[in-house]
């Protein structure tokens, strides 16, 4: 198997997995969130909140092409803020918007999910996740408070922040074990990065999307990306 590209910049990020990385190729992966087009550079809540949304459907145990159809099917719909979200109610959420992206085994939960966390981030957050950011006190409040939210759970609130690290100050998570294990098995030094640089976040990225490919690891069935 050989990488296919997405060229966002000259063709410079790698997209989809080749059988064996290099290190070069790692750190020029695509990052889960500009596989959605969504762009979290430059801080503006709207796409922070594609991210968290994403993030959300991440965290079950389906695929990841599941979990990218989904969110599709929310653009599409036009439910991309949490006032949409809510006004959207959970009956539309659960038929068209998930069965759209075959989200069908926790479609019902995931749907009431959903709501309860837009409710939340409106009523404690006024709808920010840049207020949510600015009111932490530190990394480990940040990822508590993410952590607070209707069924989200550790996994889920490392997804959502491990790519804000370049951004976010305060956005500063330990790698999941999955990464370090990956990273043992190619060699790779993950120390040589600054944790939250763009470089790790795309490493990062990377190692993810190589943990079927790698012969030896555990099989065991991650909650999410």
């Amino acid at each position: 198997m050989t990488a296919s590209v997405r060229p966002t910049r000259a063709g410079e990020i790698t997209a989809q997995p080749s059988a064996s990385p290099s290190r070069s190729e790692l750190e020029r992966s695509l990052l889960y969130s500009e596989e959605l087009g969504i762009e979290l550079a430059g801080h503006r809540d709207a796409e922070c909140f594609r991210w968290f949304l994403a993030s959300l459907l991440f965290g079950a145990r389906i695929s990841e092409k599941i979990a990218k159809n989904t969110f599709w099917a929310f653009v599409r719909h036009d439910l991309t803020n949490p006032k949409k979200i809510i006004g959207a109610g959970w009956d539309f959420l659960v038929n068209p918007v998930m069965r759209e992206g075959g989200y069908v085994r926790y479609d019902e939960s995931k749907s009431r999910q959903i709501l309860r966390d837009c409710e939340t981030l409106l009523t404690d957050y006024r709808g920010s996740l840049n207020l949510l950011h600015e009111m932490a006190r530190d990394p480990r409040d940040l990822e508590a408070r993410v952590n607070a939210f209707y069924g989200v759970g550790p996994v889920t609130t490392n997804i959502f922040l491990r790519e804000l690290r370049p951004y976010w100050d305060k956005a500063d998570p330990a790698p999941l074990p999955l990464v370090e294990d990956l990273a043992r098995k190619l060699g790779l030094d993950l120390s040589r990065y600054r944790r939250k640089s763009l470089s790790f976040a795309r490493v990062e990225a990377g190692l993810l999307r190589h943990r079927r490919l790698l012969p030896g690891l555990p099989g065991r069935r991650r909650r999410n990306s």
